[in-house]
């Protein structure tokens, strides 16, 4: 099973007019991850723009982080298809052998049956402990939380399920009175406190300060709901700001860049680029948390 707590999920920073991998941006990303205590950090994800790197992008991007942190890993996979997924997994395998806590494989179809034949094809082809993610917003995949759960029931290579299907709170009540494996939220942490109180092992996004993260979570675990609100509440400003529909990860990468962490702070086309009017409140927002 996935160890419980905060896995950073890890943006991919581009340099120049070709939008080339910056290893070097990547690496301090990772090592600031480190040292703010996360229990592991996920890589190739929807926030890390995997669908717009090549194949051999996605083996720099592996090979940087295996070489900057020791940490544990979970890798996305970012395709639907049975095949390309086995694909995705099994680079993610070579790369970070042992160090693969979890392979993240979206849900692929509303059809449980579907679902869990996928999730089985692709373990038996690969060998690795799965994370499956309901996403619907990335996916284009909407699946009730019943078929949900009718799909994972007996896969005991599922190791976690990432709960992004609004309400979240809901499905992760949901999700952990059923299931034995732990539930994590993402979606920038916006429900954090409530996925929390509803039996949440942890956060697993991309927001900009894992520190919060880390202070929310650890918070919750000595204090309970007013301890793990009082420590989410400085952040929870710059949450909202951050989870703006078709700009979050423009507005995530420029608060990297402006933390020290990114060199740029660009995006890979037909993603959207951060829209001038909301430079002066970011800086707003980031002057609140510093």
């Amino acid at each position: 099973m996935l160890q419980r707590g905060v896995w950073g999920v890890v943006a991919t920073p581009f340099a120049g007019s070709t939008f080339d991998v910056d290893e070097q941006s990547l690496a301090r990303l990772v090592e600031h991850y480190d040292k703010a205590g996360v229990t592991g950090l996920t890589v190739l994800g929807v926030f890390g723009e995997a669908a717009q790197l090549s194949s051999e992008e996605r083996r720099t991007v592996l090979e940087t982080v295996v070489d900057a942190v020791e940490l544990p890993l979970v890798v996305g996979a970012t395709s639907l298809g049975t095949a390309p997924v086995v694909e995705e997994v099994r680079l993610a395998r070579e790369v970070a052998g042992d160090r693969l806590a979890g392979a993240m494989v979206q849900v692929n179809s509303a059809d449980p049956h579907v679902l869990a034949g996928h999730l089985r094809a692709v373990h038996e082809a690969t060998g690795a402990g799965l994370v499956v993610q309901d996403y619907p917003l990335a996916s284009g995949v909407s699946i009730g939380t019943e078929a949900l759960l009718a799909a994972l029931r007996g896969l005991e290579f599922v190791v976690a399920v990432k709960a992004e299907a609004p309400p979240t709170p809901v499905s992760v009540a949901a999700l952990t009175a059923t299931l034995d494996v732990p539930v994590f939220g993402g979606l920038g942490g916006l429900g954090l406190l409530d996925e929390l109180a509803c039996g949440a092992a942890g956060a697993m996004t991309g927001f900009s300060f894992p520190e919060g993260l880390i202070a929310c979570v650890r918070a919750w675990h000595e204090g309970g709901y007013e301890a793990a609100r009082e420590a989410w509440l400085p952040y929870l400003p710059l949450v909202n700001f951050e989870q703006q529909a078709r700009v979050a990860l423009a507005i995530r990468k420029e608060c990297l860049r402006q933390r020290g962490l990114f060199l740029e702070s660009s995006v890979r086309p037909p993603a959207a680029s951060l829209p001038p009017a909301l430079h002066e409140q970011l800086k707003r927002h980031l002057a609140a948390v510093k």
